[in-house]
């Protein structure tokens, strides 16, 4: 090949990436210019849900659930008793295993009883993941780009959601549903959605990671600080969006959450202690 064509070759190559690169600076440009009408509306909008919301959804959560608590202490006494038979020798090991085991569940509806067990157990990997950003715990590493449970805690919670939903509709469950029941369950499900989606596309885009755990790192220490920063600084992957919807629909399931049968979560073991707990009049 003849030396004159390998220069043009050479120069063209280096022209196509001059022109590359300087529309890559020009979009750079354009995306960082402060947004302006109906932009600007949306990005003050997704700062409330992200940073106040998160507030103000969180305190009224506990507040309601405290309210509902010191309502039902205050309650007058019933006169019966709750106690059942044969009394257990250890009162706390048998209320702890009635109810994180749920004995009776598992003989009358086991295969319930499996995906309450997966949902309770991805629950708790689901709070151990997001504990796991703030770099003040990190349990899998602050150098690490993956969250704890890598998605699988995602699996874990979303597919027992879907079958919660499905025995919603059957008898005799569909008679002793509320409205309420159904709505909670949606929204749990479009927030674990939201949530995969999230932690599935930052492994499998082709530019690998969009936002990192570093990144949420940011977030949540802003969040825990009290810094009232907008995260869009740092967290700047096109997933942003699917943050924001997963952040709104957190906080209405949240908000709600006093108000579902869900609150039994915060009685089951004084419940059952009290069940095993046998007195006389």
């Amino acid at each position: 090949m003849e030396p004159e064509v390998v220069t043009a070759a050479t120069e063209a190559v280096d022209a196509a990436g001059a022109v590359a690169y300087a529309a890559t600076d020009a979009v750079s440009a354009a995306t960082s210019l402060p947004p302006t009408g109906l932009a600007l509306v949306f990005a003050k909008l997704s700062w409330f849900i992200v940073v106040p919301g998160f507030y103000i959804a969180l305190a009224f959560c506990i507040t309601a659930i405290v309210l509902k608590l010191v309502r039902i202490s205050r309650a007058p006494a019933q006169p019966f008793q709750l106690a059942i038979y044969p009394a257990a020798r250890n009162t706390l090991a048998a209320a702890l295993g009635e109810t994180f085991g749920m004995p009776q569940v598992r003989k009358r509806e086991p295969l319930f009883w499996a995906f309450l067990m997966m949902f309770h157990v991805g629950l708790i990997g689901l709070i151990l993941g997001h504990f796991d950003i703030l770099p003040q715990i990190s349990i899998m590493g602050e150098e690490s780009r993956h969250m704890f449970g890598a998605g699988v805690v995602g699996i874990m919670v979303t597919l027992p959601v879907f079958y919660f939903i499905g025995r919603r509709f059957g008898s005799p469950v569909r008679e002793i549903s509320t409205p309420g029941d159904y709505i909670l369950l949606l929204l749990l499900l479009f927030t674990f959605l939201l949530g995969d989606l999230m932690s599935w596309g930052n492994s499998w885009t082709v530019q690998g990671f969009v936002m990192t755990k570093q990144d949420f790192a940011l977030y949540f220490d802003g969040l825990l600080k009290f810094k009232f920063e907008d995260p869009r600084a740092y967290l700047t992957g096109t997933h942003y969006h699917f943050l924001v919807l997963h952040l709104l629909l957190a906080e209405a399931v949240l908000m709600s959450l006093p108000f579902t049968k869900v609150v039994h979560a915060f009685l089951s073991l004084p419940v059952n202690m009290i069940r095993r707990r046998v007195w006389t009049r």
